[in-house]
């Protein structure tokens, strides 16, 4: 594979966002429908404030399994702390990066606006399609 090959090459760029204050199970609704695992979360300005996995919907489900509660904001169940790359970032690069962490997908920035998202998914879209 290219280490010329970017994530910009192979990045999704029609995205699904969240806003802080969406409604949890609205959010999860999305998900489900989209087929995707997660999310990024943006603020009015389109600053990133967060992510919503799957996993952090779990958090969801126990809540209300717990609480009889089913509801509540984005806001309450994403995580906060999160990892960018850059959209000029070698595909060769990432793949090293998703082979090192925990993350599934990362937001794309170029100068420092989300402009899509990659997955490991598309990492692997693109050693099928380079090969």
């Amino acid at each position: 594979m290219s280490k010329s090959i970017t994530v910009r090459d192979f990045m999704a760029a029609n995205l699904v966002t969240f806003t802080p204050d969406m409604e949890i199970l609205r959010a999860i609704n999305a998900l489900v429908e989209k087929r995707i695992s997660g999310a990024t979360v943006v603020d009015e300005r389109g600053n990133i404030v967060g992510m919503l996995s799957e996993q952090d919907c779990m958090k969801v489900a126990l809540h209300a399994g717990y609480y009889g509660d089913l509801g509540g904001q984005v806001s309450e169940y994403m995580s906060t702390e999160v990892k960018t790359i850059d959209a000029g970032t070698s595909i060769l690069e990432l793949a090293e990066l998703f082979l090192n962490s925990p993350y599934r997908r990362y937001p794309v920035v170029e100068r420092n606006r989300l402009v899509g998202q990659i997955s490991r998914r598309d990492v692997l879209r693109a050693m099928e399609q380079l090969s």
